[in-house]
């Protein structure tokens, strides 16, 4: 769950990257989050993270009042998060299962915890024959299936795909997207940032459109024809 309720931010440079931004995004939702470079995108996500704080109004992320939290309670409402870069940011010198397993290590999972969980996500990524791989000998495209893995195997609540098709060619692309569509399916959140306007409007789901610091619009189940993705 996360609510912005008319929520700013300014940098320390004077820039106003968001300008009273309200938006609610329930449990067991799908949405994209589209605009333009520079419209407020990357700030919305590194506030629903954590990594910055807004400079008026009030951020809630999975039951978190970002407003008031304590740098203690950080790490923990960030486990309730999955993210997915467009850069995959695999460890290169580990394989696969242990890419996984260093993302469970860290919040103290036990090794029944890690065969289990691992075995599951990897299958449901379609990879479970690749745990002994390198990420230097996969593909693109079975590259991001393991970074969607890696989001998915502490159990977040919610994951946020960041350009997650960005380095992909279309038709991978729009497997990733059909692979998170299932993700959501099975419950979990689901907010994809992007600027693929086709492979959005592939999609009968809900699209946030951003752009110079406000909400422009908010579709659900529409065709996005703006100029702005």
């Amino acid at each position: 769950m996360i609510r912005f309720n008319d929520v700013h931010k300014e940098y320390d440079n004077g820039t106003k990257a968001l300008k009273g931004i309200n938006l609610r995004l329930d449990d067991g939702e799908f949405a994209f989050l589209v605009g333009p470079s520079g419209s407020g995108k990357s700030t919305i996500i590194k506030l629903i993270t954590g990594e910055i704080f807004s400079t008026e109004g009030r951020v809630t992320v999975n039951g978190y009042n970002l407003n008031n939290i304590s740098p203690r309670q950080v790490p923990y409402m960030r486990r309730t998060l999955g993210i997915i870069f467009q850069d995959f940011r695999l460890i290169e010198k580990k394989t696969v299962y242990e890419n996984l397993a260093f993302a469970m290590r860290a919040i103290g999972a036990s090794s029944r915890e890690l065969k289990r969980r691992i075995s599951y996500v990897l299958d449901l990524v379609g990879l479970e024959q690749k745990g002994d791989r390198y990420p230097g000998e996969l593909s693109g495209g079975e590259q991001q299936r393991v970074a969607i893995a890696r989001a998915l195997v502490n159990n977040p609540n919610m994951i946020i795909a960041d350009e997650p098709t960005g380095n992909l060619d279309p038709q991978r692309s729009l497997e990733i997207m059909v692979l998170l569509e299932r993700i959501n399916e099975l419950g979990t959140t689901v907010l994809v940032v992007t600027h693929e306007k086709a492979l959005v409007n592939r999609f009968s789901k809900r699209v946030i459109a951003i752009e110079n610091g406000r909400v422009i619009s908010d579709e659900t189940g529409g065709y996005y024809n703006g100029e702005t993705i």
